[in-house]
């Protein structure tokens, strides 16, 4: 089917991103914003957009009626998730199929089994991807956490099944440790996603964070478009990404991305996803989960690849081939630093209004934003303003590149963590590529 126009359901950066690639494509992008987002930038660029209720996520960005509606009313033939809101919601993805209105990521069933961490695992197990050691399933009391706590040996990591963002996982040192984490664990999942089912796994001891993007079309083919580290991490959220992952040795990296296609294949999986991996020091992968939708950080594989995975995952939609993967060359070395309205030290959201804002140009510097000078930043979102992403030959001049952008963006009337990132780019141990997932909480 051709797609001929787009509703984005989304807003801030992700948004303007779409609209951008959509309206390249010759396609109309059809805007959605709340009452809070009434000034956003990205309505000034999209072909029409629709005001889809109150400022809170659930009046607008999560109300699935208003969505539907606004589709309906502009007549769109898909609706572009981004990341974060529906965009792994499955009613949301099976409302869509009901009005005849396309979703432009992955099918039901797929979604349904990596959105549930366990059933994942063993999904994975079958087809022979590498997973870390822990419970064949759900978690069915205390007394089985402890049992298998000291078969594996301590420490130990219970997990939320619907889990992310660090919510409903607690680390294990000692098992007279175990029974109050799991049920504080539980307690919080219960809380945060409505479902308190927990897991286990061995805790690996200074891991690396390590990524797959990748690409499956209804044809059965399936390519990757290179690794990314994410190890920068603060409460597991990512601040700094990069691709390619310096840490790896060829045969290692070659054997990650062919595991991940592998698994794309067996899955049948369609549109754009990620594999996520923790690395251990003896760089020994382990699957950790799958993301079935866009990364925020997709912009450094596009960076190294030259490839725009937003225009890929609308072919794919349109029931496109994907190009073959020896067509997809990885190249040099790139940078994203996630620009948050937060405070640098506290990281405490720092909403507010933008009195003054410039940002970086010149060669092989990309500002992924939707702020400008008088915006005001709302408080009822992620804070994340905007994505400074650099490419260059290799990783000390992407560094260097990187710490030369920095100071060029100014942003004045709120805090961001600009001079965080700048001094990372100085940190002598993430020059020299001496950190893992634990760094930022242990410095």
């Amino acid at each position: 089917m051709e797609i001929k126009k787009v509703l984005v359901a989304n807003r801030g950066e992700i948004a303007l991103r779409a609209i951008r690639t959509i309206q390249k494509m010759g396609k109309q992008a059809i805007a959605v914003y709340s009452t809070a987002d009434k000034d956003a930038l990205y309505l000034k660029y999209a072909d029409a957009s629709i005001c889809i209720g109150g400022p809170n996520s659930t009046q607008s960005y999560l109300n699935i009626p208003s969505i539907i509606s606004a589709a309906e009313i502009s007549e769109c033939d898909a609706i572009f998730p981004g990341y974060g809101f529906l965009s792994e919601n499955q009613n949301f993805v099976e409302i869509c199929n009901h009005h005849k209105i396309k979703f432009i990521g992955p099918g039901i069933d797929v979604m349904r089994i990596m959105s549930d961490k366990s059933k994942a695992k063993e999904a994975m197990r079958k087809v022979g991807v590498p997973v870390i050691p822990g419970s064949k399933g759900a978690l069915s009391s205390i007394a089985e956490a402890k049992n298998l706590a000291n078969e594996m040996g301590y420490p130990v990591i219970v997990k939320a099944s619907a889990g992310g963002g660090g919510r409903g996982m607690r680390v294990v040192h000692k098992e007279e440790d175990l029974e109050k984490s799991y049920l504080a664990a539980k307690s919080e999942a219960a809380s945060a996603f409505g479902d308190g089912t927990l897991y286990m796994e061995k805790f690996i001891q200074k891991p690396r964070h390590i990524e797959v993007q990748v690409m499956g079309d209804k044809h059965g083919n399936a390519i990757h478009i290179g690794e990314r580290d994410c190890s920068l991490q603060r409460r597991h959220q990512k601040l700094i990404e990069e691709s390619p992952a310096v840490l790896l040795d060829e045969k290692t990296r070659q054997r990650l991305l062919e595991t991940a296609v592998k698994a794309t294949k067996a899955l049948g999986y369609e549109n754009a996803g990620t594999f996520e991996f923790l690395v251990d020091e003896d760089k020994n992968f382990y699957f950790m989960e799958m993301n079935t939708r866009l990364q925020v950080e997709h912009c450094v594989s596009e960076m190294v690849s030259g490839l725009d995975i937003i225009e890929l995952m609308i072919n794919v939609a349109e029931g496109k081939e994907l190009p073959p993967q020896e067509s997809i060359k990885c190249e040099g070395h790139s940078i994203e630093c996630r620009i948050t309205a937060e405070d640098p030290v506290s990281f405490r959201p720092s909403p507010g209004r933008i009195t003054r804002a410039i940002t970086p140009g010149g060669q092989n510097v990309r500002f992924d934003s939707h702020i400008y000078s008088g915006y005001n930043v709302p408080s009822y979102y992620d804070s994340m303003i905007g994505k400074l992403v650099v490419w260059d030959k290799n990783r000390q001049r992407a560094i260097a590149l990187m710490k030369q952008a920095l100071k060029e963006l100014q942003i004045e009337g709120i805090k961001t963590v600009k001079d965080f990132h700048l001094e990372m780019m100085d940190n002598v141990d993430f020059i020299n590529n001496n950190f893992d997932t634990n760094y930022l909480a242990n410095h």
